[in-house]
């Protein structure tokens, strides 16, 4: 058997890898606070020539690779650029940093996307419904909601002069937040990746401030996308076409034989 088809093949295969990543990240480009993803390629085993066909004495020359491999797809975290909306509600958060939410059976998950609402009892929630941990309920007579760029929130009443405090948004963050699993909707699961996580104000012990009124975008770069999409595509067509060179070589090598 000719090893170069296997090798080609593993090629192309971690090119198409290389493709499907490139295309998700530009589909996401328009979606808030997306995290681009990027493929980490590794070499495979090396398979060691016999004497009769090694090219030189020395052991250094006499191994041969069978190929490439994805080795992994990272989630860069890169931050992306703010988009002002006006929304008392929208929140942006400046630095690293996740806001913790829960699921209604007490799943824990982590996100940026910051589009809030409000829940039928006031609670601060989660477009997709998920509550935020650091419980925060605005009253239904409030008429001007503000927060802080330490998290801290107050609230407008009509029976307060003062703004009545509500509480603090803390912030999560991670070790290594490129070990983060993404499950969709913006959200991320801790692992042994990641680490556990680790709390507290914004703006302090590393973690990002929060800008109110202003929502994140994506940070796809389409310039840098497009250019990754061409050297993938140029290296699955070389991958292509030592396929099919290396059966124009079997070929004649069986033509041979059968003379």
């Amino acid at each position: 058997m000719i090893d170069s088809f296997y090798v080609a093949a593993t090629g192309m295969s971690a090119q198409q890898t290389f493709i499907d990543t490139i295309a998700n990240n530009v589909s996401n480009i328009n979606t808030t606070a997306f995290k681009k993803s990027r493929v980490n390629f590794e070499d495979l085993f090396y398979r060691r020539l016999s004497p009769m066909t090694a090219l030189a004495s020395s052991p250094a020359f006499n191994q041969v690779g069978l190929g490439a491999a994805v080795g992994s797809t990272q989630m860069v975290f890169t931050p992306g650029n703010l988009v002002r909306t006006g929304n008392p509600l929208d929140l942006a958060i400046q630095g690293n940093g996740f806001i913790e939410v829960r699921d209604s059976n007490n799943n824990l998950y982590y996100t940026r996307l910051g589009t809030l609402q409000l829940d039928p009892s006031g609670q601060l929630m989660t477009q997709s419904g998920y509550s935020l941990v650091s419980q925060i309920r605005i009253p239904p007579d409030a008429t001007q909601v503000t927060i802080g760029q330490d998290g801290t929130v107050t609230a407008a009443v009509s029976t307060q002069n003062q703004p009545l405090a509500l509480g603090q948004i803390e912030l999560a963050n991670f070790v290594n937040a490129s070990g983060l699993n993404s499950v969709g909707n913006g959200l991320y699961t801790a692992t042994d990746a990641s680490g556990q996580p680790f709390y507290g104000a914004p703006g302090q012990n590393g973690i990002g401030s929060i800008s109110q009124g202003y929502l994140e975008s994506s940070n796809v770069d389409l310039n840098t996308e497009l250019t990754n999409l061409v050297l993938a595509q140029q290296a699955y067509q070389m991958n292509s076409r030592v396929v099919q060179v290396s059966d124009e070589i079997l070929s004649t090598i069986t033509s041979l034989q059968q003379r």
